[in-house]
């Protein structure tokens, strides 16, 4: 998919994005403690993994509206992730983490560093792209966009990252 057909969906859904667009601290954190008891009670032999994973891809697949008090709220979070980032000297900081399931390949295309791998995403790490690019790219930040974690061998989470600095983008 070309860049101005990212463009033209994105006008598309440019009234979504909404308060959990990019994760806060504290939710990036309580979804890490999920995710790791989730993982502890798989391996003893429940489905709670799964569920848990089951229940971040619902809630992330569904765009959340946008209003002007919305994204100043997303806009003053991520400053302050980006200020508390910068005060410890990082280049980088992740600001959402995302089952791959939220990318229609899987997140094959970014995987194999593709430059339409934005067309993939769905739902909330759309509206989270969106964001990036009309609000955030403008100033200054790179985007950098990873799989994070790899279960089995497997694309796992995708990470996306505001970079400043030298870090790379």
């Amino acid at each position: 998919m070309s860049q101005s057909t990212i463009q033209r969906r994105s006008s598309d859904s440019t009234q979504e994005l909404g308060d959990e667009t990019f994760m806060s601290a504290t939710e990036l954190r309580n979804y890490m403690v999920e995710t790791m008891m989730a993982k502890a009670s798989k391996d003893a032999g429940s489905g709670r993994a799964e569920k848990v994973r089951e229940e971040l891809i619902k809630s992330l697949s569904q765009p959340v509206t946008v209003t002007p008090e919305k994204i100043a709220e997303v806009k003053r979070r991520v400053f302050s992730q980006l200020r508390a980032a910068a005060g410890r000297g990082d280049k980088e900081v992740l600001v959402m983490r995302f089952p791959n399931a939220l990318c229609t390949d899987k997140g094959r295309a970014l995987n194999n560093l593709e430059n339409d791998w934005p067309s993939t995403l769905i739902g909330r790490p759309l509206q989270a792209f969106e964001f990036w690019r009309d609000h955030l790219e403008p100033q200054g930040y790179g985007l950098k966009a990873m799989i994070v974690d790899w279960p089995q061998g497997v694309p796992g989470d995708i990470g996306l990252f505001l970079t400043w600095g030298d870090a790379k983008r």
